[in-house]
């Protein structure tokens, strides 16, 4: 069975062209990003399913600002109809991200090209061929695999395409997740959506999120009467040095799972404040990425934000506000779960590698699962060239990745 399920995948190069090239050329940006959402691309994939014979269904979340007011996520069942007990999971995301500079992409974002000249074989170059549509291809190509081959998976398998994985998730899985019976308890999920260049690690935690935007007010002057003013720029300026020194001194604890192992509490974003050089600033606006170890909970740290705020209130006499634009907090898979075990063991077996679990700074859609108890995993084996110009996918990774899918799907 499984010798044939692999032989197909291995002449299944041409279909993985076929359907990056076609999902490339439909782009599905979030209105977020000045795009139109995935419409256009579900309804090739749907139409492609269908004709393969694949039943699915849509799962329409309302967008008034995407095409016809909807963010579409396709679900595709497989394998049993009985979904009483646990169900295995891929989930893939339609959206991709804007192309960014053209002049630094070598080719047309939107137009798959193949280069036979890499030390890694053929590769497909164009936005989103790698972030997401490897994972969304590798599973389709072993869907494709066990029904060619006849063969009916032990346990329900389901292929969920959503949107709105770039920006938040709002009208994909973090919608979907809050839906009674949409998923199981029991569920075990795969997210092909990031890894390493030898699939050698799988994500199975997150550090918490916490992004804040600040606006410290003072009073304007002129630059040679700073006794007349109250200068935001400068509170803001210490205001950022507090933050970043004495929060990574009060939550320095270490954790070997992730890369960096301690918390990082960074200043990024910075608006203009005034025009000229000879203004005292009346206001002034930064924001700061913080991923906290998850052995700190949110509410400490927004405590001693609080704290400094305060004290640098009194110390200027400014007004600081802030909001906290993303607050995600995520509990981790054990590091035990059936679900690492069986994927350590197929990848293994595909690529020869040795698994480890991980945990990383950047958010995914898993956290929405974990936080409901769900065990899931993301991991690939890929370039990591995600939002980069002239991103690409390596066609080995695609038929790789589709082995150890079409493993899971044998295992349940």
């Amino acid at each position: 069975m499984k010798e044939k399920i692999f032989s197909y995948i291995d002449g299944a190069e041409a279909l993985a062209v076929e359907l990056e090239t076609e999902l490339c050329r439909r782009p599905a940006i979030s209105p977020q990003s000045g795009g139109e959402g995935e419409l256009e691309k579900a309804e090739y994939l749907e139409g492609w399913l269908g004709a393969a014979g694949f039943t699915f269904e849509r799962i329409n979340v309302a967008d008034p600002r995407a095409k016809n007011g909807i963010r579409p996520n396709t679900l595709v069942n497989l394998g049993p109809a009985d979904t009483s007990g646990r169900c295995f999971w891929i989930m893939s995301h339609l959206d991709v991200v804007p192309p960014g500079a053209r002049t630094l992409w070598q080719s047309d974002p939107w137009t798959v090209v193949r280069r036979d000249d890499g030390p890694l074989g053929p590769r497909l170059i164009g936005r989103g061929v790698e972030d997401n549509q490897q994972g969304l291809v590798s599973s389709l190509i072993a869907a494709m695999a066990l029904k060619q081959g006849g063969i009916t998976p032990p346990l329900p398998v389901k292929l969920l395409f959503c949107a709105d994985e770039e920006c938040g998730s709002t009208y994909g899985v973090a919608e979907l997740v809050k839906r009674p019976g949409f998923f199981g308890q029991d569920d075990l999920v795969l997210i092909p959506d990031g890894g390493d260049s030898k699939g050698e690690t799988i994500e199975i935690a997150e550090k918490n999120l916490l992004w804040i935007e600040f606006t410290t007010k003072g009073k304007q002057a002129h630059g040679s009467r700073p006794d007349l003013g109250i200068n935001a720029h400068l509170a803001g300026a210490e205001l950022v040095l507090r933050l970043h020194h004495e929060l990574s001194q009060k939550f320095d604890g270490r954790d070997p799972l992730f890369e960096p192992d301690y918390s990082t509490i960074q200043p990024t974003k910075k608006t203009g404040n005034v025009p000229n050089i000879n203004t005292i600033p009346g206001e002034d606006y930064f924001c700061m990425d913080m991923r906290i170890l998850p052995q700190y909970p949110l509410k400490t740290v927004l405590a001693e934000v609080d704290r400094i705020k305060g004290e640098l209130e009194a110390k200027h006499g400014v007004r600081i506000d802030y909001t906290a634009s993303q607050q995600v907090e995520s509990k981790p898979t054990p590091v035990n779960s059936p679900l690492v075990a069986m994927l350590s063991k197929a990848a293994g077996e595909v690529y020869g590698v040795q698994c480890r679990p991980v945990g990383i700074g950047g958010g995914t859609v898993g956290s929405f699962l974990r936080n409901r108890g769900i065990h899931c995993a993301v991991w690939g084996r890929m370039d990591d060239t995600a939002h980069q110009p002239n991103e690409y996918a390596l066609i080995a990774n695609i038929l790789g990745d589709a082995k150890v899918m079409a493993l899971l799907m044998l295992e349940g």
